[in-house]
């Protein structure tokens, strides 16, 4: 993969010019392109910009994403052609920045379920995730220094997970979400996809000015909760075996780490997190499940179907469960810095399974707002595993920096 922060360093002393580096993307591109399947455009012509911290950085934005540059088509037939006027404003912070948009990233259809063509670029017979299918797979397979996603239920941190890249969904609107398509708008996260933490540190403070950003160093002897959430479901082996290596680096390095069970309110904020998440859906494409209902993804659209009979009351009551929740994981991070789980049920699931893989294990962190990073933790079979960081709302800071101390301690315990 391309480190951010090894190409920022470069060009800082002169080893490196922007425009080199953009070079450099354009060829990666143009080298693993035609088997992973990453982007829906990608812009040859795209040029280094002269300064900002960002440049010579080549940044790729998921197609739900507006761009003034590029259509934004949504995955979906429906907006075949779609050009936006604007750019998001997330868009714009990269471009202030210095960023170099090379290109839109694919993405399921309106950030759902049904699969792109995208492919996994450490086993191309197995899905890289979604819905940002795109963006994990182009950093992940090296193309790119920095990609944009979203997370809705688990559409950041899956992804990372199943390419092996790091990632982080910040504390809910740290980035702006308006033009974004819209799915559920208490849900909805833009998120970052990188090399490792830092690279996604160094993405957030050119991007956002926050200095919380600058300066971040690895974490030092942090208190680690693990939690498993049983009630998600069972894993399969891999995915145990990767948190059991970070659990084992970890203590290896100094943090002191305990297992907790959730409390029962959040729990039952867990379980209603789809009822949040459909009842908004139904608001959110409400002019495409209306007037063009037969042209929807057939996934999203049977779980449209499915979804039609959900009530305010309904919504109003999860609602309720989820704010008890964020009040209960509040209280967490008294005794822990962090909590460690899992970042998927397992390894990515073969392509024929026409499938982009369970986000059980993220949608609870979703509905919570708090920070979440991925980090990868080991490869089976040859497919990567990680597990995922989550610090209390607003610290995602920390969260990063603890994310550094695990990578750096898997790396020592490797």
């Amino acid at each position: 993969m391309i480190s951010l922060a090894d190409l920022q360093r470069r060009i800082e002393a002169g080893e490196l010019s922007p425009e080199s580096a953009i070079a450099q993307s354009h060829a990666a591109i143009e080298a693993r392109e035609k088997e992973v399947h990453a982007f829906v455009r990608h812009d040859r012509s795209a040029k280094a910009q002269g300064a900002g911290p960002l440049r010579g950085i080549a940044v790729g934005i998921k197609d739900i994403i507006d761009t003034a540059d590029f259509p934004t088509e949504m995955g979906s037939s429906i907006y075949r052609g779609w050009q936006p006027r604007a750019d998001a404003p997330v868009v714009m912070m990269l471009k202030r920045a210095g960023a170099t948009i090379i290109g839109k990233t694919t993405t399921t259809a309106f950030a759902s379920r049904d699969p792109t063509p995208t492919l996994n670029p450490h086993n191309l017979g197995h899905t890289p995730g979604g819905s940002s299918s795109g963006s994990a797979a182009a950093v992940g397979a090296g193309m790119i220094p920095l990609a944009l996603g979203t997370q809705t239920g688990g559409s950041v941190i899956r992804p990372a997970a199943y390419c092996g890249t790091a990632a982080i969904k910040p504390s809910f609107r740290m980035l702006p979400t308006v033009g974004v398509k819209c799915y559920s708008w208490a849900l909805d996260t833009v998120g970052l996809f990188g090399a490792r933490a830092e690279d996604l540190a160094r993405g957030l403070l050119a991007m956002t000015g926050r200095t919380e950003f600058a300066g971040i160093v690895p974490a030092k002897a942090p208190r680690i909760g693990v939690v498993r959430q049983e009630f998600a479901g069972a894993v399969e082996p891999a995915a145990e075996e990767g948190l059991q290596a970070a659990i084992k680096a970890a203590e290896k390095a100094g943090a002191s780490v305990k297992t907790i069970d959730l409390p029962e309110a959040v729990q039952e904020a867990w379980r209603i997190h789809p009822v949040i998440q459909d009842f908004e859906a139904h608001r959110a494409l409400a002019w495409e499940f209306s007037e063009r209902h037969d042209e929807i993804a057939p996934m999203l659209r049977a779980s449209l179907d499915a979804t039609v009979g959900l009530t305010p009351k309904d919504y109003d009551d999860a609602r309720r469960i989820s704010r008890r929740g964020r009040r209960e994981i509040g209280e967490l991070f008294e005794e822990f810095d962090v909590l460690l789980t899992y970042s998927a049920p397992g390894a990515p699931p073969a392509k024929e399974l026409a499938s982009t893989g369970d986000p059980r294990y993220n949608r609870l962190w979703t509905l919570m707002g708090n920070p979440c990073v991925n980090v990868p933790v080991l490869k089976a079979n040859g497919l990567p595993i990680g597990v995922q960081v989550i610090a209390r709302f607003g610290n995602d800071a920390h969260a990063l920096a603890t994310a550094w101390f695990l990578e750096q301690a898997l790396a020592k315990s490797s």
